[in-house]
């Protein structure tokens, strides 16, 4: 197995991404040398953005604000504060008609409970993540769209709101989804510009997805100049067969 700096970078490099690869551990006590957070947030999805830069690990108070996240992420003994939390947003959003009741159910939500999770660059994580995040854009994503596909052996799913429902769907499903976030999320994620959206990983499988990612990246350079080629021949007045811009695409 490659180390984890190693992955991160190949990532990076690969996908030409603008942040690095975020991972997240899911333990029942606070590893060694790992700090825990200081602060607080307004959802657990800041975590994310803070995990691109900063190694650590939190408990269920510090995502104490959050009762959406708290709910999806299945966080261990909830207070009676953090169940009021949740009932007020999900009445608010019900109201708003963002949400309906019988949508609720569907909301993904962790199969165990979690106690503490670990957020860090990729590249400095000391234990097995349980699932990596990549932001990406379009382009990108059709490359990590057709690797996930040769893995899990079917299409991603492309989840919308809340973001954090993808941690849950990918941890108990075992395979990869992209979630085009929420307007949460994206209110409290810099890096979750209007351009990106933000896939999800199992940790189990990474190496996996990469070498598909590397294959991919590259038969996607190399037909994006064949195609590139053929529109210019053909706007020059050309009707070259596959063969001749092939050959002249790849000579």
């Amino acid at each position: 197995m490659h180390s984890y700096p190693t992955l991160a970078n190949a990532f990076q490099s690969t996908l030409d991404l603008a942040q690095p690869p975020v991972a997240m551990a899911f333990c029942d006590t606070p590893p060694v040398g790992i700090p825990a957070f200081e602060g607080n947030v307004p959802a657990g999805c800041s975590f994310w953005q803070a995990g691109a830069s900063s190694l650590f690990v939190t408990s269920t108070a510090d995502h104490a604000l959050c009762g959406i996240g708290v709910h999806t992420h299945n966080m261990a003994e909830p207070s009676e504060d953090h169940s009021g939390e949740l009932k007020a947003a999900i009445e608010a959003m019900i109201g708003l008609d963002y949400v309906r009741e019988e949508e609720i159910a569907q909301i993904p939500v962790l199969n165990r409970k979690a106690k503490h999770i670990v957020y860090g660059p990729l590249g400095e994580m000391a234990i097995k993540p349980d699932v990596v995040l990549l932001f990406a854009h379009a382009q990108q994503s059709l490359i990590l769209s057709e690797a996930v596909q040769r893995v899990d052996g079917n299409m991603p799913p492309a989840m919308g709101r809340p973001a954090c429902a993808v941690v849950p769907q990918v941890m108990n499903r075992g395979q990869a989804a992209m979630s085009l976030g929420c307007c949460g999320a994206r209110a409290y994620m810099d890096m979750l510009s209007d351009a990106v959206a933000m896939w999800a990983l199992p940790g189990a499988k990474i190496e996996r997805y990469l070498e598909e990612i590397t294959i991919l990246a590259k038969a996607n350079h190399r037909l994006s100049v064949f195609h590139q080629r053929r529109k210019a021949d053909v706007a020059s007045g050309e009707k070259p067969s596959v063969a001749t811009s092939l050959s002249r695409a790849f000579s």
